[in-house]
């Protein structure tokens, strides 16, 4: 599994459009104590459906629940926009205390190897994650 990682550098956004083509699964992060990052999301997700290959598996993850009493983006309302626009997964994260982050990865990477077998292919997978 080769993960492509933007680290949310805006410097990186041009350079996104070539690997949307190339990706099996694009990891969309939204910051859940910041409502701007999760405001920003139909923006990528429009890019997502311009550039992405239509059966790449879409997965949103809203991050930093660590930071609970400075949340600005409910989970329900992440699970909303999930449901809404047709993501295959969504969950919550904590890069600062890993929760839930092996269960992001597991997820993505049984997705992928279960693809693989139903199509009978052998190849890397590629993952893009754009962290907002």
């Amino acid at each position: 599994l080769q993960i492509w990682d933007t680290a949310g550098q805006e410097r990186f956004r041009s350079i996104t459009q070539s690997y949307y083509r190339s990706a099996h699964a694009i990891v969309l992060v939204y910051d859940v104590a910041c409502q701007p990052s999760f405001d920003c999301l139909p923006e990528w997700l429009a890019e997502i459906e311009s550039y992405a290959n239509r059966k790449v598996l879409k997965i949103l993850v809203g991050n930093k629940v660590d930071k609970g009493d400075e949340r600005e983006v409910p989970e329900r309302i992440g699970q909303d926009f999930s449901e809404v626009n047709g993501f295959d997964y969504f969950l919550e994260t904590s890069a600062l205390d890993a929760t839930n982050v092996d269960n992001l990865f597991e997820h993505v990477a049984k997705r992928l190897t279960d693809d693989m077998k139903a199509t009978d292919q052998r190849y890397a997978c590629s993952l893009l994650l754009l962290t907002l």
